[in-house]
């Protein structure tokens, strides 16, 4: 509705002052109620660039969630196809059971060549998926006067002591989160705090960020040091970053599979010992002589989907394209196929998991909200992710090995 505060006027009034300015677009809102201003904002913006947008008003998502949540200066909603691949049998300790994957994607031949890796997995008796690691991570900088200074603050931040009054405070801000840790690093005479968290099932970055900042405060407070900027970039956040690679940020996740020959024949058309050379020189030495931080054929094809189709923050694809991909032919001739992925940021809860669309793919996958045991659903997620990035690590590796990618590309890409 509009609001009591500002004076009311006409449709046609309130688009008459937006073209010309004298109402801003992202004050519309104030002067009636959210798909009315939406509908004005777009209009507006036609009638000022000289377009005509035919599509972008049809959306059922609600807005007046989505504009408090996702968005500012909504004018529409961008349809992206959504298709299925699967079953896929996970045999993880959170996702045991067989999933239909959600993709969201423009690429054709994406979704064929992740049911292929599916079927394959499936018929080997399913991928086995554990998570190794926990953690989500946000690292404010200081400025100390000298290294003196620096080792002074990196001292006093070890102490068991400060890390119970960080953990503390830390916990004031957040019903669920919990402080794990904190790692400094120096440079000279500036320090990073590596703060790491438990989120349970939300993907945590605001968590973290909001509790981060309520220790900065007791920093201040009790060492005197004032932080530069609240992220110092050794996060690292939604940029590729060995640290990631190494320590993890998210959840580090693995899955694996062993594929029997008749199997990688009958379903691939290829043999164990060109999979596994294939992917030797292509993912490993390919990737290695690149200086890629990635070894892997097209993990990111797989994540982005998901992630556009389950209301994940899209930029984590930048985390989630580091994996690592392993194929070797075991000694009864059969393949071991494996992905690593040290960095996948995903949650049940927050973020766009509210969204209409998005909250039915997570339903598909039974891990919409928060799980009984908090934290469960995200796990189950991070599982399921990495499950079909091996699927469709083991169908390209499968398809370029048999020569067949430029072959599905014509027929199925378009």
């Amino acid at each position: 509705m509009a609001s009591n505060t500002e004076p009311t006027f006409s449709e046609e009034e309130l688009l008459e002052k937006l073209v010309s300015g004298e109402i801003p677009l992202r004050k519309i809102d104030a002067y009636t109620d959210k798909d009315t201003a939406i509908r004005l904002r777009k209009s507006a913006i036609e009638k000022l660039e000289g377009v005509e947008f035919e599509h972008i008003h049809n959306y059922t998502i609600d807005a007046e969630s989505a504009t408090k949540r996702n968005i500012e200066n909504m004018i529409g909603a961008i349809q992206i196809p959504l298709g299925i691949a699967g079953g896929i049998k996970i045999n993880g300790e959170y996702a045991n059971d067989e999933f239909i994957l959600p993709l969201a994607t423009t690429e054709g031949a994406l979704v064929a060549s992740t049911n292929r890796g599916c079927s394959a997995i499936t018929a080997s008796g399913g991928a086995n998926v554990r998570i190794f690691q926990d953690q989500m991570t946000r690292a404010p900088v200081f400025k100390m006067d000298n290294v003196a200074h620096a080792r002074k603050f990196v001292d006093w931040i070890r102490k068991p002591e400060t890390f119970e009054e960080m953990k503390e405070k830390a916990g004031e801000t957040t019903r669920f989160g919990e402080l794990i840790s904190v790692e400094p690093y120096v440079t000279g005479n500036t320090v990073f705090l590596r703060f790491a968290y438990d989120t349970k099932d939300a993907m945590g970055m605001n968590m973290v960020t909001i509790a981060t900042d309520a220790i900065l405060n007791l920093i201040s407070d009790e060492f005197g040091a004032y932080p530069i900027s609240l992220s110092g970039n050794m996060c690292t956040d939604k940029k590729p970053a060995a640290i990631n690679n190494i320590l993890g940020r998210g959840k580090t996740v693995a899955a694996d599979v062993t594929i029997p020959k008749e199997i990688v024949e009958k379903k691939l058309k290829t043999t164990p010992e060109m999979m596994e050379e294939v992917n030797y020189r292509k993912n490993l030495l390919g990737s290695a002589r690149a200086g890629a931080l990635g070894f892997n054929a097209h993990a990111a094809n797989i994540v982005a989907a998901l992630y556009l189709a389950c209301g994940q923050d899209a930029a984590h694809v930048v985390e989630g394209s580091t994996a690592i991909t392993t194929m070797e032919v075991t000694e009864y001739g059969d393949l071991y196929c494996a992905v690593t992925m040290p960095s996948v940021q995903v949650g049940t809860v927050g973020g766009g998991t509210s969204i209409g669309t998005q909250r039915d793919c997570l339903n598909l996958l039974g891990v919409a909200g928060a799980g009984e045991v908090p934290g469960e659903n995200s796990k189950k997620l991070a599982e399921i992710v990495a499950a079909a990035v091996l699927a469709g690590e083991i169908s390209l590796i499968g398809a370029q090995a048999a020569g067949h990618l430029a072959r599905a590309h014509a027929e199925l890409g378009r």
